[in-house]
């Protein structure tokens, strides 16, 4: 296929995500002041676009707690910098089974609620986006199932659509872009879609060219994506996101490091993926003109 390069590219920040990082570098941020002006710093670095989870302050434990998300929201939207707001909505899946012998009932981690909690969030605070895993995987722990139904995806999808908040679908392998386009067919998302392509996390979608570029060539040409890996491959897939096309995430959720020995804050994460698109002879493109290309609405907060 011909390149395609993207020349106006936007850069996501992932802030701090809900893996068990907390403990593994200084600058995960763990509280609500903490979360809000890493991505604040991280937006004046670049992101047009700043992705928030939100932790316990005391533990660094991920947490579905509305009061947090809504403190995390009130501080960016009150600072004196513009961004775009993406909350996740993929907590509230989460089922550990017992074990090979005894896997029902389920145990300790286990975070099954339904579909109007997990969205609860997303309703007190209005962001412009929210994430849509879109499809059940394996992750690396022997027994934990990230769970999305059909069912449970199709009721998240039209609240998020009705709601005036743009799903952004999280596609970890190439049925859950199989599933996102039946969604757009049924009418629960919008045809001009908003996909992040998730690579390396496992057991989903390895971060080989050849299995990102079979996600690339699986998108509508009217939808618009972004692309990011794990680890020491994530500045690499800036490059290659952009050169395919899309657009780019990075942050402390994906990867802790700047250099090897030496731990990242989000603001250098940003900054570095800014000088690597403009590098390329792209444009980085601000939160007004994403809100304008994405077709988002800046709402209130309830």
């Amino acid at each position: 296929m011909p390149l395609a390069m993207n020349r106006e590219v936007f850069v996501t920040c992932a802030v701090t995500g809900s893996g068990g990082t907390q403990d593994k570098s200084p600058h995960v941020p763990r509280s609500p002041q903490q979360i809000a002006e890493s991505a604040i710093a991280a937006a004046k670095a670049g992101a047009a676009i700043v992705h928030c989870h939100v932790r316990d302050p005391e533990t660094g434990a991920p947490s579905r707690d509305r009061g947090l998300f809504r403190e995390v929201t009130d501080r960016i939207r009150e600072s004196d910098t513009d961004v775009v707001l993406n909350l996740t909505a993929g907590m509230g899946g989460d089922i550990v089974f017992g074990g090979v012998e005894t896997p029902l009932p389920p145990v300790e981690g286990t975070d099954m609620v339904g579909a109007t909690e997990r969205v609860a969030h997303v309703a007190d605070c209005r962001p412009e986006i929210c994430t849509l895993d879109c499809g059940t995987m394996n992750f690396a722990e022997a027994d934990y199932v990230m769970t999305n139904t059909p069912g449970m995806l199709q009721a998240m999808g039209k609240m998020m659509t009705d709601l005036g908040v743009k799903p952004e679908i999280e596609a970890f392998d190439t049925g859950h872009l199989w599933y996102a386009k039946q969604l757009v067919k049924d009418g629960i998302l919008e045809p001009d879609a908003l996909v992040q392509l998730c690579m390396g996390v496992p057991w989903g979608a390895p971060d080989d060219l050849n299995t990102f570029m079979a996600m690339v060539n699986n998108i509508p040409e009217d939808w618009t994506f972004s692309a990011f890996a794990l680890g020491r491959n994530q500045m690499p897939y800036v490059a290659a996101s952009v050169l395919a096309g899309g657009n780019v995430r990075v942050g402390l959720e994906d990867n802790l490091m700047l250099d090897r020995g030496v731990l990242a804050e989000n603001w250098q994460l940003v900054e570095r993926a800014v000088g690597i698109v403009e590098n390329l002879g792209a444009r980085v493109i601000g939160p007004d003109e994403v809100r304008k290309k994405l077709r988002l609405t800046k709402q209130a907060p309830q």
